[in-house]
């Protein structure tokens, strides 16, 4: 794809994320406590990038992150775009998403390009505010 789809909103200059309210979540089937719901959810990535996700501090025993072919819940995600050729998309998406123990608004730091940004996500109910 050439940009970020409708419906996604930029984290930084190489991520994109859902803009909705609310990420739809659902029983997880996962051992784990923290990771009780899943939303599911495409990450969007600049091609030729290389972006680390991460539960934020405070968050680690409540939710996790993960995309890509072995999506595994975890409190970090590193993923790796492919850089482009010729006339291949500019940006890429990659399935996956965010577990948490309940339904909450979950922060996440998204790492690209050495700059850290913060997004919240209403994983099961909105957030009280959006971070951009």
């Amino acid at each position: 794809m050439s940009a970020p789809p409708a419906g996604y909103r930029l984290v930084g200059e190489d991520v994109a994320v859902p803009s909705a309210a609310v990420l739809s979540a659902e029983e997880s089937g996962e051992a784990d406590p923290a990771a009780q719901l899943f939303a599911k959810w495409g990450l969007v990535v600049r091609a030729g990038r290389v972006v680390d996700l991460r539960v934020a501090p405070g968050w680690e025993g409540r939710a996790r992150v993960g995309w890509g072919a072995a999506t595994t819940p975890a409190t970090t995600a590193t993923v790796h775009a492919c850089a482009p050729e010729g006339g291949q998309a500019q940006w890429l998406a990659f399935v996956g998403g965010t577990w948490v123990a309940r339904a909450g608004c979950v922060p996440v730091i998204v790492t690209s390009n050495g700059q850290d940004n913060r997004v919240d996500l209403g994983i099961g109910v909105g957030c009280a505010t959006t971070t951009p």
